[in-house]
């Protein structure tokens, strides 16, 4: 049965993976994006930014909402400054709650609907130079249990939370062989995610397979958040 989604971040690598998968199976994505159409989606809006009042009207039936704008703002806490953490928050946790709000009636009209939310292993697992981005994905993660429980039994609610994953947002990190190298050892798994590895949870959480799945943080990180290899 045909199902329409609706993609947040809709330009990222992930994003993009999860939409390919998702319309192989003869479902319909929509898009939005703060960049321009990269005509992948079957529909496609290009928005200001990702805050309240930023979103266009949909009218149609929407079975799952998917939020992937997030920020990658690794520094020493001291040098952190208030546009730095109001920045990640505004991104990563207001953005998701706005983009639901917004869309939450033409939800409410589906069948089996659901949401993911994307986090980050180092909300779980304590990293150096993570603090801004750990407590603006720490309220997603937050946003994610508390909707699942005022939303069931209607609406799922899950989050994926991933480790180092190869897209154009990691680069800084992944791109010397070096960096590649140094970050695969890290992993238990001896390597860095990619986009079909997190596409395909994602397109898991979205689909009935997980119907008796809601209020979930899924690490998706090779290991990373619970794994302490000698």
């Amino acid at each position: 049965m045909s199902k329409t989604y609706l993609f947040a971040g809709a330009s990222s690598h992930i994003a993009i993976q999860t939409a390919t998968q998702l319309q192989a199976q003869g479902h319909t994505v929509i898009g939005l994006s703060t960049k321009t159409n990269n005509t992948v989606y079957n529909e496609f809006y290009t928005v200001e930014n990702y805050e309240f009042g930023n979103y266009p009207v949909i009218t149609s039936v929407i079975d799952g909402l998917v939020y992937f704008p997030g920020t990658i703002n690794l520094k020493p806490f001291n040098r952190l400054t208030n546009n730095d953490f109001t920045t990640d928050y505004t991104i990563n946790s207001l953005g998701a709650a706005a983009f639901v709000q917004m869309y939450l009636s033409n939800l409410k009209t589906a069948n089996a609907p659901s949401i993911v939310f994307i986090s980050t292993v180092a909300v779980g697992t304590g990293m150096p130079f993570h603090a801004s981005i750990a407590m603006a994905k720490g309220a997603v993660e937050g946003l994610t249990k508390a909707l699942a429980a005022e939303l069931a039994p209607k609406v799922r609610v899950n989050c994926v939370a991933p480790s180092l994953t190869n897209t154009p947002l990691a680069e800084k990190l992944l791109n010397t062989p070096e960096k590649m190298e140094a970050s695969e050892k890290r992993n238990p798994l001896k390597k860095v995610g990619t986009t079909t590895e997190l596409a395909n949870s994602i397109e898991f959480l979205l689909s009935e397979k997980a119907s008796w799945i809601t209020g979930q943080i899924l690490a998706v990180d090779g290991g990373m958040g619970n794994l302490k290899l000698m």
